[in-house]
Parts: C-alpha cells; structure tokens; sequence
C-alpha cells in the first residue's frame, strides 16, 4: 500500500534509533522488516499461524541477500580488503612511514607530509577508513608527539588522511557506488583518479603552508645525521615502490580493461602476500588474522547492503522516492542548485551517519532526477564521493576522530582531534568547489580511456 506518511516516519524513525547508538545494519533491517509487514499486509491474510510468515517482506528479504551475495561487482569488496590487511600485518605500512619520513626531511612539517602519503598509499590498499587511521594512530602520532608536534594538528593529518582511501580508486567505496547507480566501475574509477590525486595535494600544500607560517606546531625532527642520501633512496626503493607498483598494476588492470575490479582484486591480494614474503613478514598466524578480519569486515558491509536495500525498497514502495522527488522537482531549481541542494542534504546526513547507509539509502532517491537536471551521472558521483569524505570529518559523529581517540586514550583529548578536523573539513569544500567549476577534474580521463559518455 502507497502511504507516503509512514514512509517518512520510517526514515525519520531510523535516523533517532541511529543517534540513540542502536547497531545502523541490524536497524535497517528490523525497521524495514517491521514496516514491510505492514506496507504488504492485507486484511484477512493470516488465519493460521503459519500465515503470520506468508508476508510477502520475507520474500523481498531472501531476495536481497540472495542479490547481494550474487552481484559479481560486490565480489571484489573481500578482495580488495583481504589485501589491506595482508599489507597492515606485514608491517609494510610502517617501513613506509620511515622512508618517507626521510625522503621528507627538510620539507616543513615533514613528519605530516610523510604521514598524509602514507595514508594515501596504505589507504589505497585497505579501503577501511577506521583501520588506516587505527594503525596510523598507533604508528606516526607517537613519532609526531615525540617530534613536539601540537596535538590538534597531528591529530587532523591522520585523520584526514585516513579518510582518502574511500576516494582514491581502487575504492571499495566506488564499487559500492557502481553496484547502486548501475554505473561502470571501470569509468567511475578513472573518474576518481585526478579529484583523489587534488584532494590529496590539497592536504599537503596546507601542511606545508600552515607550518611555513608557524614553524612552532611542527618543529623540524632530528635526524640522524649518519644517514645518507643513498641510504634514504634504498630504503624508498624496498617501501615506497613495491606497494605502490602492486597498487598502480592493480588500479591499471581496470582502467586499462585487463581485469574486472575482482579480477584485479585477486590480483592485488596474490601480490600483497607475495609483499608480505618478500619482506619476510609471511606467517601461518598473520594470514590466519587477516583471513578473519576480511571475513568479520565483509559481514559487516553483506548485512549493511542487506538491510539497507530492505530499507530502501520498502521506503520506495511506501511511496517516500516520490515524495521528495515531487517535492524537489516542484521547487523548479537550476541545475546548479539542484546539485547544492543535494549535496548539503548529503553533509548533513553526515553528521549521524556513515558513508554505507547514505550511500545505499539516500542517494538512490536523487539518482533518477540526474536525468531532469541533464547531470552526468559520473561527475554527481564524483561530487558525492568527495563529499562522503566530510562524514568522517564532521563532529559530533566524526567518526575518524572517534576511531584515533579509541587507539590514543588520554593522550588526547577529543575535541583537540575535532579542532584539528576542521582546516580539512573547509578543503574538501573547497575541492568541491573547484570540481565545479572545473568538471574536467573528474570527466577528463574516463572520456579520454573509455570515449565521451552519452546517456
């Protein structure tokens, strides 16, 4: 039955229960359960026990886990996580930081450069925003501390850097993305490359400018005066390239239409254990931990599809799409304001929510308006991607700042992590922004690999 009020008391429900600390996958599927029974309960329906489970929402149920475990896109998630995790037990991660801490040495704020690279690379390779920041936490804010960098500023660098990994391809967070708008993963990722190369950039320049200017938030680190240039480059050429090459092979089997992204996953996986040799950090109990932490993460992420399609149908068919379709499309916007609009509702929702259930619940209701708009489907993405990475970034559920807190305990408090948040908050806007003005950012490379898009 079509009853728009029950489907925005439905949405409106969800988001208290989520405030209130109720578990977001297991929520989406009791409210899309229990509003589904009502939206497809018919009168004189149940006269035996038995009837109680005719309901056609246990259907719609089996069908969307059977969908999910099905789709062949989602199937790379696994992959691609099971290669992160390899990467972080190998202690690749933190041979890294070192090099690139000495590569940077006499830049200002070099511990932060080094940092945020890190991120970016590792990032890269994990795609799990809480374990980059985690691991990130317990390795470069200690050498930082250490260094006298002020608290709130080493705090944000981790933090913001810790978020790139749902940007820069090969992004879970796109696959996602691809599965939802039935999109091409492969133009999606060639879409992302230059607005996560930017926003990467853009953090740097900061860093560097910020301590230009006062030098005191960032002292310069002492280092060894008896290592050499040569040393520094060897230690780059066993860190810093051979994760960087697995990850640019990786990202260039898909863009270059070698390998599907779960083809290339695999890829990635074999060539993180091959790392994870090479570098003699290979062992029965490290394969046995990221084994268990891919399958515990890729759970996660099965029930959160599940029930947030569960959510998103019912939502639908109570009649909530229409709603706010009619209600947007009768404000008789521009298309520029349309896009505002649509990315403002997005940040907000960022403040409660994670990037998953905005992406699977509330994107999908603005999708079938791109067309009125003329909006290229690929540059929305983009605007949405960038745009996802402020719900990591924006107190008071700031995730990452929650994630660092979690691994720093006293050694910080949380609103030092919250004030240290804020510059990046302002340049991912700003990177917003620019992508605006100048849509090549995003549409250049896809049209140059795969020819122009056209609808």
């Amino acid at each position: 039955m079509t009853n728009p009020e029950v489907a925005i008391l439905m949405l409106c429900l969800f988001i208290v229960l989520v405030l209130l600390g109720f578990p977001i996958a297991f929520t989406l599927l009791a409210m899309g359960v229990g509003f589904g029974y009502y939206a497809y309960y018919s009168e004189g329906s149940i006269e035996t026990f038995s009837d109680i489970f005719s309901n056609q929402i246990f259907y719609l149920l089996n069908q969307n886990t059977y969908s999910v475990m099905e789709n062949d896109t989602l199937v790379a998630i696994p992959l691609f996580l099971f290669m992160g995790y390899v990467v972080e037990r190998a202690n690749i991660v933190n041979r890294l930081f070192s090099s690139l801490n000495l590569a940077a040495r006499n830049l200002p704020g070099s511990m932060a450069i080094a940092a945020l690279l890190t991120c970016a690379v590792f990032s890269t390779a994990s795609g799990i925003v809480g374990a980059v920041v985690t691991l990130m936490g317990l390795l470069a804010y200690p050498a930082m501390a250490d260094a006298n960098y002020r608290k709130d500023f080493a705090a944000g660098v981790i933090c913001a850097g810790g978020t790139l990994g749902i940007l820069i391809p090969p992004s879970i967070m796109l696959i996602v993305y691809a599965a939802i708008a039935e999109l091409s993963p492969l133009r999606l990722y060639a879409a992302a490359v230059f607005p996560g190369m930017l926003l990467a950039g853009l953090y740097i320049v900061y860093v560097i400018v910020r301590v230009y200017i006062n030098p005191s938030i960032a002292p310069k680190p002492v280092i060894d005066p008896s290592i050499t240039r040569g040393q520094i480059y060897f230690q780059l050429l066993t860190s810093f390239i051979p994760l960087t090459v697995l990850i640019m092979l990786v990202l260039g089997s898909i863009l270059g239409g070698l390998a599907t992204p779960a083809e290339a996953a695999a890829m990635g996986a074999l060539g993180g254990l091959v790392l994870a040799a090479l570098y003699r950090s290979l062992s029965w109990t490290k394969i046995k931990e990221s084994v268990f932490l891919t399958a515990k993460a890729t759970a996660m992420v099965c029930w959160l599809f599940v029930g947030s399609w569960t959510f998103a149908s019912i939502f639908s068919y109570l009649g909530g799409h229409d709603v706010i379709e009619h209600w947007v499309l009768a404000m008789d916007l521009q298309p520029w304001q349309f896009l505002v609009m649509v990315q403002l509702i997005i940040f907000l929702l960022g403040w409660p929510l994670e990037w998953s259930e905005i992406l699977i619940i509330f994107v999908p209701i603005f999708l079938p308006m791109l067309d009125t708009f003329n909006v290229n489907p690929y540059f929305f993405a983009m605007l949405v991607a960038l745009n996802l990475q402020t719900s990591f970034l924006t107190p008071p559920m700031a995730m990452s700042a929650y994630y660092l807190k979690g691994v720093l305990k006293n050694q910080i408090e949380l609103m030092q992590i919250f004030r240290g948040l804020m510059p990046y908050l302002g340049i991912v806007i700003f990177c917003m922004v620019m992508m605006y003005i100048f849509p090549g950012i995003a549409l250049w490379l896809p049209d140059q690999l795969f020819g122009e898009y056209i609808p």
